[in-house]
């Protein structure tokens, strides 16, 4: 199936609105004292608190929702599930922008409308993650899902929209959205 001008632009408008409602998320709810050179502070942050008041987060805090769900402010220094979270921010921050570069690569030679999507979904999620990185030093996650003590996902918008980008590539791997051969 060719891939239209309007499904270029409107995959990009898919990723574009990741990103932004990711970064609009995290403004409202950060707290600009977490940008830049103090945000060691608020990623060293420990232990968990009620918050005051529900904008203006540095870590820690935490809202119970469900009995297995919270909303909170985690800094996760590392990638997914806190994996490479011992190598330096630049080590990530260059490991995101390959991945993006590659993901953009792929994006602009594929003729696949679920592919060009959830690339640009995956997009989108990852340079607003890897913003993250640049602005905090860490990426802020706040849903948190859990049963009791184990802790099993804190998420953010952004990786929301990077498995939904996932989810749209693997149906298109197993065949769905294309036209069948005549």
């Amino acid at each position: 199936m060719p891939v239209t001008r309007p499904h270029l632009i409107a995959s990009l408008l898919a990723g574009l609105a990741a990103f932004t409602l990711d970064r609009g998320h995290k403004f409202l709810q950060v707290s600009s004292d977490c940008v830049g050179a103090a945000s060691t502070l608020c990623i060293e942050h420990l232990g968990f608190v009620t918050p005051a008041t529900p904008f203006g987060w540095q870590g820690g805090e935490i809202v119970p929702v469900t009995p297995f769900f919270d909303y909170v402010l985690v800094w996760n220094t590392g990638v997914s599930y806190g994996l490479l979270g011992d190598l330096p921010v630049w080590a990530l921050g260059a490991i995101a922008v390959v991945a993006i570069l590659a993901l953009g690569v792929w994006w602009s030679r594929t003729s696949d409308v679920l592919v060009r999507y959830g690339l640009m979904l995956a997009i989108g999620g990852a340079v607003s993650n890897a913003l993250d990185r640049v602005l905090y030093g860490a990426v802020a996650d706040f849903f948190h899902f859990h049963w009791q003590d184990w802790s099993f996902y804190i998420f953010n918008i952004a990786d929301v929209a990077i498995t939904l980008g996932v989810l749209l590539l693997l149906l298109d791997f197993v065949g769905i959205g294309r036209r069948k051969a005549a």
